[in-house]
């Protein structure tokens, strides 16, 4: 019976169950009876004075349900529209049948695409429940969800400057190696100005030896010349 069905978070330990603009649902499997077969399920998403005040009969996709006027000039709009052929009962073992709420961003703006599943306002709170409508209106409906709320971003100016996973000895020994690397690098960057030029007081251009000739000279040896005769 769908009067008897809350929607509800998606138990599976899914990454991103709610993010600062999506949640995930469990889909309505076994919810609706099979003569609702040509009648279509919609989800219906409001902010909690829409739940309250919700309208069944206003015609999805009209201006009062509109995704893009949501929630400035309407409480509630209705998106996801399917049939029973997509909430197949029972369920498959090891089938992950869920529905991710906000997760269409081309038709954010597309005024157009009424029943958008765009991205979700701001953190909320939201209320969800599915209501199944056939060419008469509105034919059965769940129950309105628990309050839903997003993740909310961390402003910019409240982020740490220091990160929690690291201590300040680690931060101070990761910018002195810092400093030593880049000490090094300008050390190196000057060896190569000096191999390449006469910044360092050498030449680099080496001439060739002027050749040293040697003259050799032969020693004689001075005897003592007789003395004459007389």
């Amino acid at each position: 019976d769908p009067t008897l069905y809350t929607p509800v978070l998606s138990s599976l330990s899914l990454g991103g169950l709610t993010t600062t603009s999506t949640f995930v649902l469990d889909q309505p499997r076994c919810i609706f009876p099979d003569t609702l077969s040509d009648a279509v399920i919609w989800l219906v998403v409001a902010v909690p004075q829409g739940a309250a005040g919700f309208n069944n009969t206003l015609q999805p996709g009209s201006p009062e349900r509109a995704y893009q006027l949501f929630p400035d000039s309407t409480s509630a709009y209705m998106t996801l529209n399917t049939t029973l052929l997509n909430y197949p009962c029972p369920k498959a073992d090891g089938e992950i049948a869920v529905l991710r709420v906000g997760s269409e961003t081309s038709c954010q703006r597309d005024n157009t695409r009424p029943t958008c599943n765009g991205p979700l306002p701001g953190p909320g709170p939201y209320r969800v429940k599915f209501v199944a409508w056939d060419n008469s209106g509105p034919v059965a409906e769940t129950k309105w969800s628990d309050s839903i709320s997003l993740k909310t971003a961390t402003p910019w100016n409240n982020i740490p400057t220091t990160d929690r996973g690291h201590s300040a000895a680690m931060i101070a020994l990761t910018s002195i190696l810092t400093i030593l690397f880049a000490t090094l690098l300008a050390g190196l960057v000057a060896m190569l100005v000096c191999w390449g030029s006469d910044a360092c007081g050498g030449s680099s251009t080496f001439s060739k030896p002027e050749a040293v000739t040697v003259q050799r000279y032969n020693t004689h040896h001075v005897y003592d010349h007789p003395p004459a005769r007389l």
